[in-house]
């Protein structure tokens, strides 16, 4: 059972379309991945992942029009998505200027009362001041000078006795050494 030549022909265009329409079913799978995933449609991209070669992506009248139609929905898609992220950069900087806004307002309010405040509590020292007798001011000055003197006595009283202590301890450590040593000896001995 032989076949003929023109049947032979016929069984290999039959089998080539075959082959052809498989190939663009895994353009067609590849391009609706490629769409999901948003990555970027090239020629070379589609025939890497359907596993097709260049040619025949360029030589396929259907396989190329399928990758330039995704092509172009990918870049229309693409410019989308760039306006959607400017639109939502530009609401998240209204938006933290609205707040900046308030801050500001609210700062500025909070120092008008600081100073108010200051300003209150400046008067009721002036008025403290006006009372005191002509002479409390040199006695409050000589009083606090007194003071830091014993503060300073103090401190250096402090200091020495913490250095006694010190060598206090040492000597005792030094002692309780030798005392260790000593009964040693007398249990060896």
């Amino acid at each position: 059972m032989s076949l003929t030549a023109q049947e032979r022909t016929a069984a290999a265009v039959a089998a080539r379309r075959h082959a052809a329409d498989l190939m663009i079913g895994r353009v067609r799978d590849v391009l609706i991945q490629m769409r999901r995933e948003r990555a970027r449609v090239t020629f070379a991209a589609v025939a890497r992942r359907a596993d097709v070669s260049r040619t025949f992506l360029y030589q396929n009248v259907t396989a190329r029009k399928l990758i330039e139609d995704a092509a172009d929905q990918a870049a229309g898609q693409f410019s989308a998505d760039q306006a959607t992220k400017v639109a939502n950069l530009e609401a998240a900087w209204r938006e933290r200027a609205l707040n900046a806004e308030e801050i500001l307002k609210a700062t500025n309010a909070e120092v008008l009362t600081q100073r108010a405040k200051i300003g209150v509590l400046l008067g009721r020292m002036r008025d403290l001041e006006s009372d005191l007798p002509a002479d409390a001011v040199q006695r409050l000055v000589s009083e606090n000078t007194t003071l830091k003197d014993k503060v300073r006595q103090l401190a250096r009283d402090n200091k020495s006795l913490d250095e006694r202590l010190k060598g206090a301890r040492e000597n005792n450590r030094f002692l309780d050494k030798r005392i260790a040593d000593l009964e040693s000896q007398i249990l060896n001995g």
